[in-house]
C-alpha cells in the first residue's frame, strides 16, 4: 500500500493511534499547547473576544473545535469567554466535529464533569453539517496528522510487511512536486479536500495552531513520538511492526501549502505568525497580570513556568506557528 494508506490506517484504522483516547502530556506520548497551560485557550477565547469587538454580529455566531482530542481547549475557550462575558454562552452555540465515538465519549464526560448542564456542545460528524450564519473554527495540530506522501527521487514510498520500499511517483505528483519546487520530503494528502469543507461554512474566521514553516524543506522530517522518545522514520532501529498504531506518527507543516489549498476556496490570510507572537497579540501577557492579582504566588509562578513553554522560542514558542484564514 501507499504510505499515506499506512499512515492513515496507522491513525485512524480500526484500532488505529487516535481512534481511542490516548492520554496527553506527562502520562503520554507528547506534550500540545492545549495541555501545557489553560491559557492557551483563555488566550484564543480573548482572540474570539476582539473579533467580536470589532463585529457584534460575531457574538451571535457558533464555536467550532476540530479535532478537539478529550475537549480540554473547547472548554477553556468556553470558560474564559464565561469569565469575560457571560452573556456570550447564551447567544453562541458550540460544536466538536469528532467521527469516533471513542473520542465523543471521553469529550461528553469531560465537557459534564467542567459545565454540567450549563453549558451544551454539540457534536457534528463533518463541518458540512454545521448551519450557522458565522463560525469561529479552532483546531491545534490538526494538518500534521493528515496523511502524507513521501516523495524521493522521482519516486514515493510503499509500504509492505511494515517495511517502506520505493516506487515510481505518479506523473500527477511528479508535476505538483515540480511546481512547489519540491525534490523531497513529505507531500499532504487531504488538505484540498479540508479546505473545501470548511469552505461550505457560510461565513467564517478559522484559526489554527502547528508546527512548521511556509515554505518547502526538501528533506523528511516526519517521525515517530512514544513516551518523549523520538524516533526519525528512517532510523535503521526502528522497528515500524512493534510501533504500528502504539505511537504517533507526524511530520512538520507546509503552511505555503495549506494556504495555497484554502485561498483556492476563496478564503485569505488574516495572519501568520510564530505561536509566540500570535498569543502575545491575543493579550496573553495582559491576561497574566490579571491572573496575578487572584493567585498565590506558588501558583502564580508555576503557571509562568508553563507559558514559558508555550512562547520560549527554542520550545514551542517559534516552531510552532499559527494561521488565521477567513472567508467573509
Amino acid at each position: 500500500m501507499l504510505f499515506s494508506e499506512y499512515m492513515n490506517a496507522w491513525l485512524y484504522g480500526d484500532e488505529g493511534y487516535y481512534v481511542n483516547y490516548k492520554a496527553i502530556g506527562k502520562g503520554g506520548d507528547f506534550y500540545t499547547a492545549v495541555s501545557t497551560s489553560r491559557f492557551f485557550g483563555a488566550s484564543i477565547a480573548n482572540y474570539l473576544l476582539k473579533l467580536i469587538e470589532e463585529d457584534a454580529s460575531k457574538a451571535e455566531g457558533t464555536l467550532v473545535e476540530i479535532g478537539a482530542h478529550k475537549g480540554y481547549l473547547i472548554c477553556d475557550i468556553i470558560h474564559w469567554l464565561y469569565t469575560k462575558k457571560p452573556e456570550l454562552l447564551k447567544s453562541m452555540h458550540f460544536v466538536i466535529i469528532e467521527k469516533h465515538e471513542a473520542l465523543i465519549q471521553a469529550q461528553k464526560e469531560y465537557i459534564s464533569s467542567m459545565f454540567g448542564d450549563a453549558v451544551q456542545v454539540e457534536h457534528k460528524k463533518s463541518l458540512r453539517e454545521v448551519d450557522a450564519p458565522y463560525v469561529f473554527a479552532i483546531s491545534n495540530e490538526i494538518f500534521d496528522a493528515f496523511p502524507c506522501e513521501l516523495l524521493k527521487d522521482g519516486k514515493i514510498a510503499a509500504v509492505k510487511e511494515h517495511a517502506i520500499e520505493w516506487i515510481e511517483a505518479p506523473k500527477e505528483m511528479l508535476l505538483w512536486a515540480k511546481s512547489h519546487r519540491l525534490i523531497q520530503g513529505e507531500v499532504a494528502v487531504g488538505y484540498e479536500a479540508f479546505a473545501k469543507e470548511v469552505a461550505s461554512l457560510q461565513r467564517c474566521d478559522f484559526v489554527s495552531f502547528d508546527y512548521g514553516e511556509a515554505y518547502v524543506r526538501n528533506d523528511f522530517s516526519i517521525r515517530l513520538y512514544k513516551e518523549h522518545e523520538v524516533y526519525p522514520l528512517f532510523d535503521e532501529n526502528v522497528d515500524l511492526s512493534t510501533l504500528y498504531q502504539n505511537a504517533d506518527i507526524t511530520y512538520d507543516v507546509n503552511f505555503a501549502h495549506v494556504l495555497e489549498a484554502f485561498e483556492t476556496q476563496g478564503f485569505k490570510k488574516r495572519v501568520y505568525e510564530t505561536q509566540a507572537r500570535a498569543l502575545v497579540r491575543f493579550g496573553l501577557m495582559e491576561m497574566l497580570e490579571e491572573f496575578i492579582l487572584h493567585a498565590t504566588s506558588e501558583v502564580y509562578a508555576r503557571e509562568v513556568d508553563k507559558i514559558k513553554t508555550l512562547i520560549a522560542p527554542t520550545i514551542m514558542g517559534d516552531r510552532f506557528k499559527m494561521i488565521h484564514l477567513e472567508k467573509s
